[in-house]
């Protein structure tokens, strides 16, 4: 019990008229009246509105301190509603209700709960509790003359933490080998049965009362056989028992398609890679400094000629490809790690090859500006190969579609030859990680964690519904065992796999004490013992702050704000829609930003306002973009645009503070990665339409600058650097090869003109897509733009890990080293920011004129353009030039340019 919730006298005196009733409960003995004939809507048992938060505390919105409260439950289920009361056979627990509802340390641990009435069950029936949990359960409210007025179903997340937690949180779930022979171990503790199939046969487990858990040993015949458990149990959302057969939550291999569990000891010599023991990683780099390429693995080399393994994880050990120079390439400019979209097993892709679907259309003789290539794409999307990945099945198991035979355990071998792939290529591989949701939950198909506990992997709502406002069926990672499964999967992930860093898909909805559970259990990960360096893995997510978690509704996220001072860094999208311009929802895709024409080269849209409206609001978004180049620090202090000086908190971000992070490498920069536009599109939408394709590259670069140079990590979507297009596609999660495929040799082009992007999440967007689409001729990128752009991104990446000034280790050197000495100032000019970063002073010049800035305490200070892009790719910013006596740096139009201390 949590507390010692204290009791009134009515309270006292109810539940001693509670204790004269029998405790088995029948309905046919309930006394009905006319009134309850009516069946009025509180008596819903489709609805699960009460919460048993502990093993001695039940909550629910219905209060009524005049009524009597009460659980019923029933082993087998088949209790329901008829005629206004409740029929079928059941035991009783009683309720007393509490005085002053929830205590302190419940109301903190179960805030949205804090108005909930409370009721404490009986000291005498606690032995009921146990066996209660396995039923259904139905809470009711009767008033004074026993009439039933309210009747619901029940969850049970917190009483089952308090009753088994304890001990489960340290068992070893899933499959495990002692001197080679095999024992299995599920977390069920509301399952009334247990069996394991495997070798044709249906073996039973014994459950371990104190935690829940049901294990056996096996023999060593057993190794290597496919398994699934057999687990009965009562399941809310079909209201009955059930007979699940289930795969393995922590399953280690799979058969293709996820439909069997195989029971594989991931340390056996036979799928370890020649080399994997004593496989030398690139040496890790401080999280602020992480350069990250994020890459889809088919998206890598679906359609790379060169590959000899196209589309699979052994497409990182054709060292001669393509793809993999030109990962060689950005390694050796400064790129440190690969950030991999999701790699583990999902739902949304049959994984046999034969089973797959292809479009069956001559997509390439299409019209640039047609629907047909998405009709046919869409077609064929439910069963092709072509997935982002966020739907998953089981988290700890390699994807099979990516493996040469899905049918069993050489995915892992394949997954780890694509690690040695990344790692000898000079590159850290990180794992795009999905814990925030499942592809199904329910009795559905491909649901595996509701199936073995129902009502508890996932998150509830008030009425026991599963959540999806992540898209999918919520997890709840604030139940005891859901974050435990979190942080055993990625510490097998690390010890197993050799994974050097993990991004949490939309990490606002983990609680902050997950994601710290996470980076604590790597940390005590060593070489000598696990024989990876925990220490060393990088971390990072999408600190998004919404759905029903937001604004730390249900327990302190992992959100911006939240995690800064961590050392876990979070995405920040300020800085990403000032360059860009305005957001990835606008209905109007031209809205302008920095890199894209605000202002100082407007397009036609309306949407952008008035020249002096555009004015505004571009020196607003290059305040923003300070304070990204900053790391987003909260506390740094500069003269914005408007003359005030001001705090990076203290500069807006559509209502919220752009400054949030405490340390240089708590926020991420980016201008693109794979959701929404691609940066070429964006700007394709954003630019005037006749800007010419080799100033489109331009400004790609120096959209790209504002993250590269900025503190911190920074991450590039993959193809960026080569104009990369997706045809417009603003969500190309389903969008087949056609439309996501990179290509390495210019004259494929870039992807721009593959016809209107698929007409679900872009429709809205053709009217402002076909005439750009039907331009692709003039628009689309040549050798010279592409190879231009990927030379100069590499510039970039030089001049970002050779310079310290670039990779200040705390804000207070922030505050000393870097300024913005313009802003703010009447010298400062729209479409221009002036940056001083120690010895550097750097001039981001997104204008379409040569622009000259007069820093008046640099007068007789000798610079020169830094000799990385005086030797460079780029003649263009090779023109740059520095007058000592004025301390004035000129630039050409669309340029950033490094300037260095002689």
């Amino acid at each position: 019990m949590t507390g010692s919730p204290r009791r009134t006298a009515l309270a006292l005196a109810l539940a001693v008229l509670a204790a004269a009733a029998p405790l088995t409960y029948s309905a046919a003995a309930e006394p009905r009246t006319a009134a309850a004939t009516e069946a009025p809507a509180p008596l819903d048992l489709s609805k699960s509105r009460a919460q048993w938060i502990d093993r001695d505390t039940v909550v629910w919105p219905s209060a009524s301190p005049a009524a009597t409260h009460d659980l019923v439950y029933a082993r087998g289920g088949g209790l329901g509603v008829e005629d206004g009361a409740l029929s079928g056979e059941g035991r009783r627990i009683r309720l007393a209700p509490v005085e002053g509802g929830l205590t302190e340390s419940q109301r903190a641990k179960y805030p949205h709960l804090k108005e909930y009435a409370a009721y404490s069950v009986d000291p005498r029936d606690r032995d009921q509790v146990r066996a209660a949990l396995t039923g259904q359960i139905v809470a009711t409210r009767r008033g004074a003359d026993g009439t039933l007025d309210a009747a619901t179903g029940v969850q049970t997340q917190g009483a089952l933490d308090d009753l088994y937690s304890a001990a489960a949180t340290k068992a070893a779930l899933g499959p495990h080998f002692t001197h080679g022979r095999p024992s299995l171990a599920l977390w069920a503790p509301t399952a009334q049965q247990v069996d394991v199939e495997i070798e044709g046969r249906t073996v039973p487990l014994r459950r371990a009362a104190a935690s829940g858990v049901w294990s056996l040993y096996g023999p060593k015949s057993w190794t290597g056989k496919a398994y699934r458990y057999v687990v009965r149990v009562w399941a809310p959302s079909v209201r009955k028992v059930v007979t699940n057969k289930v795969t393995d939550p922590y399953s280690t291999a799979l058969t293709a398609d996820s439909r069997r569990s195989l029971l594989v000891d991931l340390d056996d010599p036979r799928l370890a890679p020649e080399g994997w023991s004593s496989l030398r990683k690139p040496a890790p780099v401080p999280a602020r400094d992480a350069q990250i390429q994020e890459l889809h693995i088919r998206d890598f080399s679906v359609e790379d000629r060169t590959s000899r393994h196209p589309g699979r994880y052994l497409a990182f050990t054709d060292s001669g490809s393509d793809g993999m120079r030109q990962l060689r390439r950005l390694s050796r400019a400064g790129t440190s790690y690969v950030h991999l979209l999701p790699a583990f097993d999902f739902g949304t892709v049959p994984e046999r090859p034969a089973e797959q679907t292809r479009p069956d259309c001559d997509l390439a003789a299409l019209a640039p500006d047609s629907d047909e290539q998405q009709k046919c794409v869409t077609k064929s999307a439910a069963d092709d190969a072509y997935n982002w990945g966020y739907d998953p099945v089981h988290y700890t198991v390699p994807e099979g579609s990516y493996a040469s035979d899905p049918e069993g355990p050489g995915r892992t071998v394949e997954f780890r030859k694509m690690v040695q792939g990344l790692n000898r290529a000079g590159l850290r591989t990180v794992m795009d990680v999905v814990y925030n949701h499942t592809v199904a939950s329910g009795q559905a198909g491909k649901s595996v964690l509701d199936k073995i506990v129902p009502g508890y992997y996932q998150r509830l709502d008030a009425d026991g519904a599963v959540t999806t406002s992540t898209c999918c069926a919520n997890t709840a990672p604030e139940n005891a065992m859901m974050g435990k499964l979190v942080v055993d999967s990625i510490v097998t992930w690390a010890k197993q796999y050799k994974v050097d860093g993990f991004r949490f898909d939309l990490m606002g909805h983990h609680p902050k004490a997950n994601i710290l559970a996470v980076r604590k259990a790597l940390d005590a990960l060593t070489v000598g013992k696990d024989g990876v360096d925990g220490k060393n893995i990088l971390l990072y997510g999408e600190g998004w702050d919404f759905g029903e978690v937001a604004g730390d509704a249900r327990f302190e996220q992992a959100t911006q704000k939240n995690m800064a001072g961590t050392g876990i860094a979070t995405f920040s999208d300020r800085a990403r829609d000032a360059v860009r311009g305005g957001g990835p929802f606008d209905e109007d895709p031209g809205v302008q930003g920095f890199a894209s024409g605000l202002y100082t080269d407007p397009n036609s849209s309306k949407a952008n306002g008035t020249p002096a409206e555009q004015k505004a609001r571009l020196l607003h978004y290059q305040d923003l973009i300070k304070v990204g180049l900053t790391g987003s620090l909260a506390g740094y202090t500069f003269t914005a645009s408007d003359g005030r000086t001001v705090k990076g908190s203290e500069v807006d971000y559509n209502g919220a503070p752009a400054g949030y992070a405490a340390q240089p490498g708590d926020a991420l920069n980016y201008a693109d990665a794979h959701d929404n536009e691609t940066l070429f599109d964006a700007l394709a939408f954003k630019l005037p339409k006749d800007t010419a394709a080799a100033d489109r590259a331009r400004m790609q670069v120096l959209a790209m600058a504002t993250a590269a140079l900025s503190q911190g990590p920074a991450l590039s979507q993959a193809g960026s650097e080569l104009l990369r297009s997706k045809s417009l596609d603003r969500n190309s999660y389903d969008s087949g090869d056609w439309f996501n495929a990179l290509h390495y040799d210019c004259r494929d082009g870039n992807g721009f003109g593959r016809g209107l992007p698929p007409a679900a999440d872009n429709k809205d967007k053709w009217p402002h897509a076909k005439p750009l689409l039907a331009s692709a001729a003039t628009l689309t990128p040549g050798c010279a733009e592409i190879n231009g752009t990927d030379a100069a991104y590499r510039d970039l990446l030089r001049l970002r890990t050779s310079e310290p000034a670039f990779s200040l280790a705390t804000s207070d050197r922030v505050q000393s080293e870097l300024s913005f000495p313009l802003s703010g100032t009447a010298a400062e000019t729209p479409g221009v920011i002036t940056m001083r970063a120690g010895d550097l002073v750097v001039v981001f010049n997104a204008s379409p004129q040569r622009q000259s800035q007069r820093v008046d305490a640099l007068e007789n200070t000798a610079y020169t353009l830094h000799p990385v892009q005086a030797r460079g790719s780029d003649p263009v910013v090779k023109s740059s030039s520095y007058e000592g006596s004025s301390g004035t740096f000129t630039v050409p139009a669309r340029t950033v340019a490094v300037f260095q201390r002689k």
